[in-house]
């Protein structure tokens, strides 16, 4: 347990938790390991949880074929590798609409924290200034995230069309 409480102490969505906020989140997580190319959820799925790395890396994979008839098949590209201490999945506190992305192991031993939404949302409710740190922290995250697409659309539109 003390093991789970000192790594959430370093995830960002836990930022300026308290000690006792932590304990509370740590007795909900449970720990999965995956292997290289194991599939953690598929895109168009309903998994409700919340990820968070503690070792591995992650990649999140779409299918363009979903939105192009020119690509064939169930081709994945790689959107974005997600590191130790990143969290994933997050939309699903949300939304509990379907995945927009699988996410697959990308080392060969890619230790989760995994966290039910249920629970996290229960827990959310229980303490309401845990829930508000969480969704203030899963904002800021989620903001950094679409800057960040933001300026990969921007730096493709911009070069892209240069060749």
């Amino acid at each position: 347990m003390n093991e789970i409480i000192t790594f959430l102490k370093q995830a960002d969505i836990f930022y300026q938790f308290t000690q006792t906020q932590l304990e509370l989140v740590a007795n909900l997580c449970q720990e999965r390991v995956y292997g290289t190319g194991d599939v953690i959820f598929e895109e168009n799925s309903s998994y409700k949880e919340l990820y968070i790395i503690v070792q591995g890396d992650v990649d999140i994979l779409v299918n363009p074929g979903l939105v192009a008839a020119s690509v064939k098949g169930d081709q994945k590209a790689s959107i974005v590798t997600m590191r130790r201490g990143q969290s994933f999945g997050e939309i699903a506190l949300v939304d509990e609409g379907l995945r927009s992305a699988t996410a697959q192991a990308k080392s060969k031993e890619t230790r989760l924290l995994v966290i039910p939404r249920d629970k996290l949302i229960m827990l959310c409710e229980t303490y309401p200034q845990l829930g508000y740190r969480l969704m203030y922290n899963l904002a800021a995250d989620l903001a950094m995230k679409i800057r960040n697409t933001d300026l990969r659309i921007r730096e493709k539109l911009l070069y892209g069309n240069q060749k």
